[in-house]
């Protein structure tokens, strides 16, 4: 640090100062990843203190910059709301400099012919698509029913009654829901959350009766009791949740719809510059090949994928050809897959 000062009266002061600044660099804790860089930054202020008017006026004014080079800063925000819409509108309106991450689940897929949006991934480098799962159809623990024909055997006894815990639009929710209704048609009332994590603590309260969800979100609920497991949205049982029997056991016409189940990852916008966009794949693909997070996924349900750019994105368009035909065929689409030159599966 340097600094000077210039004292031509008792009632009068200059000053100014230079300064530098450092932040030793790393790794993040727990990833493979590459290490981020030392930060240093550069300080200076000039100023003026003084009194004037035989001491009745004080005036203290200065002025200062910093520079800094690789500042180590980050945060994340939430952006609920819209099936996704919101947050993948607010990634897309920012800078292509790569500071900007959308982290995702499946819904933007469907957001065009839902008619919520006109963007989706297709508008985004898939930096990792880190995971996909399986969903799995809970109900409040105190509830009658303990496997999936019980529910809807309530919902015809009782139609336009029992109420479903939603995501909104385009949510898994909804996309099993019109599968469902599309086995055997069932009458529900939607009430809508912003994600799956407080549409279960709803279904905690009794402020809704069943919900959809993925399983890597209710497990921990599934395993402490809170909730009550129906039935696994999949062809076959799964090691996490022995006991609990396949959606086609009771519905085989599911097993057309069948693999299917929602996914989670990492985008930028798709025009992000190569350097910033092939440094966060790197980071990315190390973090999602720790051991600690494969554990994480497996205890959670869900399949480690770990896959970027072509791979990720041949994987998103064949999700979307089948969902979005899925939803067509059971009426629950504004607008036609034909219209955005998405191809039946």
């Amino acid at each position: 640090k340097i600094s000077l000062e210039y004292k031509p009266a008792d009632s009068l002061l200059f000053y100014a100062s230079a300064q530098e600044g450092f932040k030793s660099g790393g790794y993040a804790a727990g990833a493979r990843t590459p290490a981020f860089n030392p930060e240093e930054v550069e300080s200076y202020e000039i100023g003026m203190k003084g009194t004037f008017a035989d001491g009745r006026l004080t005036a203290n004014l200065a002025a200062f910059t910093f520079k800094y080079r690789d500042l180590q800063v980050g945060f994340v925000q939430n952006r609920p709301g819209g099936a996704g819409a919101i947050s993948t509108q607010a990634v897309q309106a920012a800078a292509s400099d790569g500071l900007t991450l959308l982290y995702g689940a499946e819904n933007p897929q469907l957001h065009k012919v839902l008619g919520l949006a006109q963007i989706d991934y297709a508008d985004f480098f898939p930096v990792n698509v880190l995971a996909r799962g399986v969903a799995v159809i809970v109900a409040g623990r105190d509830k009658p029913w303990n496997s999936l024909k019980d529910l809807v055997d309530e919902i015809g006894r009782t139609p336009g009654r029992v109420r479903m815990g939603s995501t909104g639009p385009g949510g898994l929710p909804h996309v099993i829901g019109a599968m469902l209704n599309a086995v055997t048609p069932i009458r529900v009332i939607s009430v809508p959350f912003d994600g799956e994590g407080p549409g279960l603590t709803a279904l905690q309260g009794g402020h809704v009766d069943f919900m959809p969800v993925g399983l890597a979100a209710a497990a921990e609920h599934i395993r402490a009791g809170r909730v009550k497991p129906l039935a696994i949205v999949n062809t076959a049982p799964v090691a996490s949740l022995p006991g609990v029997a396949p959606v086609t056991a009771d519905f085989p016409g599911f097993s057309r719809y069948l693999p299917w189940g929602p996914f989670y990852g990492v985008w930028v916008k798709r025009d992000v510059p190569a350097a910033p966009r092939d440094r966060l794949v790197a980071a990315f693909r190390g973090a999602a090949g720790n051991a600690e997070f494969g554990a994480l996924m497996e205890r959670s349900g869900n399949v480690l994928m770990n896959v970027a750019g072509d791979e990720a994105d041949a994987f998103l368009r064949r999700w979307q050809s089948v969902t979005t035909w899925l939803l067509q065929e059971a009426g629950a689409t504004r607008r036609s897959p034909d219209e955005f030159g998405i191809p039946r599966p």
